[in-house]
Order: C-alpha cells, then sequence, then structure tokens
C-alpha cells in the first residue's frame, strides 16, 4: 500500500523546497535613495515590525522562521521534519534564502547562515564554509542546490563568486519592471541596464536565473504591461529561466497605500488582471518555469490588488476559454501532469531548442512526450560569452547550468520503476550535451554548476572538482 501524503504537489518536482529566511535587516538602497521602494511592506522599520524586508512577518516561511527566531539550523531541521510527518521522501532539499538581500549582510552572518544549512543536513558542525560543503557532500540527505534572491546590484561578479563559494545554483533577481521610467518612480536604486549585466554575469558563471516581476506597478497600464513581458521574453538582453509573477499588492504602511488611498494609484480589476496572467502565461516560452503566480501574502493583510488566492488556477482556466495553452516548464512536468491530470507519458523523446541569451547560446534539452505535451527531464547547456569572469569557464567552455529530472521524490540509492527518477534519463541527458558541446560548440572542456549533494553524481561519470565546478575534459 502506497504510503499517505498530504501535499503531494510539495515533492512533485522531484526535490522538497525548504524556505529559510535571514534575520530583518535594512535594505541596502536606503542608504543612497533615502527609501525603500515604494511597494515594499517589511523591514525593521516597518509596520510589521519584526519581519524581513519585503515580507509581512504573516507569510507561512515568515512565520516558521520568527518561530526559530530566525535561526537557521533550527528553521531546516522544523522544516524536514514536517515534511517527514506529511509523508514526503525528504531525500533532496532545495533551499531558498529569502529574506531580503542576503548578500547586502555582513561576510561574517551570511557565511554562518549557508554554514548552518549545509550542517542541518550532514549533522556535522563546522568551523568554516569549505568544511561544511565538505561534509554536506557526503550527507545522507542532499542539499541538491541552494537558491539566493537578490537585487541587480548585488549580483556583481564578487557577489556572484561569493554564492558559487556557498553552493548556490540558482539567483532569484528581482527586476519588477523592464522600464527605466518605473524603476525609478518606484525607488528600486538601480537601473535596468543592471538587470541586464546582472543576467549577463550570471549565466556566463554557471547560474539559473529566476526574474521577479510586478505587472500593474504605478503609472504602467494593461498596455505598457502586456508590452514589458513581450520584451521580457523576446530582447536576449533579458530572457530568463525562470519567471515569479507578483502582481503588485497594496498593503498599508507602504508609500503605495498613500496613493492609493489619496486615489494616485489604482489596481486592475479582478477580471482584467486574470486576464493579463493569461495573456502572460501564454506568452512563456517552454524553456522558462513559472515558479510562483502570486505573493504568499495572507488575504486579510491586502488593502487592493489581487482578491483570489488561486491566480494561477483562474488564469489557467481563462486560457482554456481563449483556446490558448500554457507551455512552460511547470505546466508541463511529468509529476504535476499526473497529480492534475491523471496521464502519463507514453512516447518519450529527445527535444532540442536552441536560443540566444545574455550575449551566449544556449541549448535546451529535454525529454518529452510530444504528443500528450509532458515533459519529463531537461538539461540547459551553455556556451560560454567571452566575457566570463570565472577563470575556469574561460577560453572555450561549456557549461551545464541544469539538470533535472521532474516526477515524484525516489530516494537516491532506489529505484521505482513506476516514477521517473533513476531511470537513466539524466545520464542520456548528459551524453548529449556532451556531443553538443565537443562538436558544435567546439569547447575542449565542459563544466557542470553542481549543487552540492549532487557532485558524487557526476563524479561517477567521470567529472572532478574544479573549483566550483564539476569538470570533464572533452579531448
Amino acid at each position: 500500500v502506497p504510503k499517505l501524503k498530504a501535499k503531494p504537489i510539495r515533492t512533485a518536482s522531484g526535490i522538497a523546497v525548504v524556505a529559510v529566511m535571514c534575520k530583518p535587516h535594512r535594505c541596502p538602497h536606503i542608504s543612497f535613495t533615502g527609501n525603500i521602494c515604494v511597494y515594499c511592506p517589511g523591514g525593521p522599520d516597518s509596520d510589521f515590525e519584526y519581519s524581513t524586508q519585503s515580507y509581512t512577518g504573516y507569510e507561512p516561511t515568515s512565520m516558521r522562521a520568527i518561530r526559530a527566531r530566525y535561526d537557521p539550523y533550527l528553521q531546516t531541521r522544523h522544516r524536514i521534519e514536517q515534511l517527514k510527518q506529511l509523508g514526503h521522501s525528504v531525500d533532496k532539499v532545495e533551499f531558498i534564502v529569502m529574506g531580503g538581500t542576503f548578500m547586502a549582510l555582513p561576510e561574517e552572518y551570511r557565511d554562518y547562515f549557508i554554514r548552518s544549512l549545509h550542517d542541518a543536513l550532514s549533522g556535522h558542525t563546522s568551523n568554516n564554509i569549505y568544511e561544511a560543503v565538505k561534509y554536506s557532500e557526503r550527507s545522507l540527505t542532499k542539499c541538491i542546490g541552494i537558491t539566493i534572491e537578490t537585487r541587480p546590484d548585488y549580483c556583481m561578479k564578487r557577489h556572484l563568486s561569493d554564492m558559487l563559494t556557498y553552493g548556490c545554483t540558482r539567483l532569484e533577481i528581482g527586476v519588477q519592471s523592464v522600464y527605466e521610467d518605473v524603476a525609478r518612480d518606484t525607488n528600486r536604486g538601480h537601473t535596468v541596464k543592471a538587470v541586464c549585466e546582472s543576467f549577463h554575469l550570471a549565466k556566463d558563471s554557471g547560474f539559473k536565473v529566476v526574474a521577479h516581476m510586478m505587472p500593474d506597478l504605478p503609472n504602467v497600464g494593461l498596455e505598457r504591461d502586456m508590452d514589458q513581458f513581450t520584451e521580457f521574453f523576446e530582447n536576449p538582453a533579458f530572457r530568463p529561466d525562470g519567471l515569479k509573477l507578483y502582481p503588485t499588492l497594496v498593503i498599508r504602511g507602504t508609500g503605495l497605500y498613500e496613493l492609493w488611498k489619496s486615489g494616485r494609484y489604482k489596481s486592475y480589476s479582478p477580471s482584467d488582471l486574470i486576464e493579463l496572467v493569461a495573456r502572460i502565461l501564454a506568452l512563456v516560452p517552454p524553456w522558462t518555469r513559472v515558479y510562483r503566480v502570486q505573493r504568499d501574502i495572507p488575504m486579510p493583510l491586502v488593502s487592493s490588488g489581487v482578491e483570489h488566492g488561486n491566480l494561477r488556477e483562474l488564469a489557467l482556466a481563462r486560457m482554456r476559454d481563449l483556446g490558448i495553452q500554457c507551455r512552460d516548464v511547470r505546466t508541463r512536468e511529468v509529476g504535476i501532469q499526473e497529480i492534475h491530470h491523471k496521464v502519463r507519458p507514453y512516447q518519450v523523446e529527445l527535444v532540442r531548442r536552441d536560443y540566444v541569451a545574455n550575449g551566449g547560446w544556449e541549448t535546451f534539452l529535454s525529454y518529452e512526450d510530444p504528443d500528450q505535451d509532458i515533459l519529463i527531464g531537461l538539461l540547459r547547456l551553455r556556451k560560454c560569452s567571452e566575457e566570463t569572469f570565472r577563470f575556469e569557464l574561460g577560453g572555450g567552455v561549456s557549461i551545464v547550468r541544469e539538470l533535472h529530472v521532474y516526477g515524484t521524490v525516489v530516494p537516491v540509492s532506489s529505484r521505482d520503476p513506476t516514477k521517473f527518477q533513476h531511470q537513466g534519463f539524466g545520464m542520456l541527458l548528459m551524453e548529449e550535451a556532451e556531443r553538443i558541446a565537443r562538436e558544435e560548440h567546439g569547447s575542449g572542456k565542459i563544466a557542470v554548476i553542481s549543487g552540492v549533494g549532487t557532485r558524487n553524481y557526476y563524479r561517477k561519470i567521470g567529472y572532478r572538482l574544479q573549483g566550483p565546478y564539476m569538470v570533464k575534459m572533452l579531448r
């Protein structure tokens, strides 16, 4: 009898996500813009004084963090226990570090924080980050990646190098808008040029880039909102790997709340918003994953903005009415298709898509069932541009930025014939990537940005550690 499992979606993508928060700190750009972003609810100076920047303290993650007094070790242990009690296999963990701009915190605190995350999985008490990573590699509960939330201006070379040391593999960059005037009016404290630069640097270091975007900001309007997403997916200077769509919320205590109260800002009507989100989802290319639609902020705190808690569902329903499809990675994932539509792939083949982004040549390889449009596994391969600043990647190197086989989690040392993980799809994708790197990119070396816990997988197929990357010579 299969074990009962509550909230199966939590691990349907093949990993257990553990979200942790760093301690509340002031936003780094207050010092030179004099204020935080106009829509930002949280932070030590806000109405919600015990919350981190851009959170209210009432989201599930914030409440877990506050209960653990923002101790990273306890947050991790508690959440893993919780998922185990819900019946999930917590064998592969991906961390998400939330709570404002993590990279703006002092270095000692950052090191302590990331060290505690690795130690919470391995059970070892480390003295420094290198030791923590070393023990985490051999841990039974594997850390398959760390995601760090940051701003484009805290995503420069030294920040990226620090994050590679931590074992970080994905960045969530707060873009919010591709319009300079909107970035200026909402007091973001950075330019859109900085966004393009940070995307370029991050992808050339091998990171996966997830962008946070906010439709419905002041002075934009439906027309421009639609145009900015077309620009965002079609302009090679952006083209992110993932997207979090956060329609603007009006929350008391923010500058936007004052504008809204005095009638100078008005949110879209619920039907307009659903229509907009549906049209945005229709634009998303098949190599981008939409991680989230709308914030986790509880509805009672929202004065105006999103009125429904299930915006993605409503948008997908609207798309069915219009006869358009959402082709993003998450909608097509095998685990999620199985839960929502009870369909399983029948005939699987290798699909390849090439595109140009951020000065490099990207190849998106996937195993899919094209008739039913189900995706089983994917690999992102990039031919680095000349400007890469990491010496490991200089002089003609291809880098695998992501390798992920979807479907419900299968523990690392076991197989389950009814599931899709550990059936050899990952190996096949890697072989094809090596062939493309050798024959088409003309690279002499292939590198992988690997989560700390997955390094042994690559060691088995002939890779070795060089700096933060797993590398293999091709000639």
